[in-house]
């Protein structure tokens, strides 16, 4: 066993360092081509015009026996690089898949969390009308309860109805629907920002698991 595939050995060493043309039983010619490698179905041959790999079947009986051609041996080897190039395949599309699905899931997740982040910052914007509602409402109420203004009849003083205090009813209205929807403003931020700690919390778990 040995000594054939020492034989082998040299007869691929002694192949591959000379330069010769190969001529296919279809007339296509390999000019000074230089084998690089023997395999059971064919050679591997460097020419100017770059590598190619040549198929025993395409070649002369001469040729086939100089390299010790055996049909079985290359039918099977042959179908074995058909499978593994097929297993390689699946293999790839199988990864393009897994990768397809988590850049659409990191996609809809960044969408997610850009929706939240939208609602937050309008929450927190309608939350600060509010509060400037509320502010000047109160300021309102204030001045309408005021004394209207004062007026002298001798020693005696005395303040006129105050034009404002007619709108106190209204002014106090508006202040509470003002309150009650800071009220639940105010909730909706609270609940939004627990759900963020909690997805930041999950999100740092998941990646905690992948690594």
């Amino acid at each position: 066993m040995s000594t054939k595939v020492l034989a082998f050995l040299i007869l691929f060493f002694v192949s591959a360092a000379f330069a010769e043309d190969f001529k296919t039983v279809n007339g296509k010619e390999y000019k000074d081509a230089t084998v690089t490698r023997v395999e059971p179905d064919g050679v591997v041959v460097k020419t100017k015009s770059g590598v190619a790999k040549v198929y025993f079947a395409e070649l002369p009986k001469d040729v086939q026996e100089r390299f010790r051609y055996d049909s079985e041996k290359a039918a099977s080897y042959s179908a074995e690089q058909a499978a593994n190039y097929t297993a390689y395949q699946k293999q790839q599309e199988e990864t393009r898949r897994q990768q397809q699905d988590a850049d659409a899931k990191n996609k809809a997740v960044l969408a997610e969390q850009q929706a939240a982040t939208n609602r937050t910052q309008g929450l927190q914007a309608r939350y600060s009308a509010l509060q400037k509602q509320e502010d000047d409402l109160l300021r309102q109420i204030g001045e309408a309860k005021q004394p209207g203004p004062e007026s002298r009849q001798g020693k005696s003083v005395h303040h006129q109805p105050n034009p404002q205090k007619s709108q106190l009813p209204r002014l106090q209205s508006h202040l509470s629907d003002v309150r009650r929807e800071k009220s639940e403003v105010r909730k909706q931020l609270e609940k939004a920002s627990d759900s963020n700690k909690k997805d930041a919390g999950t999100r740092t778990h998941s990646k905690a698991s992948r690594n």
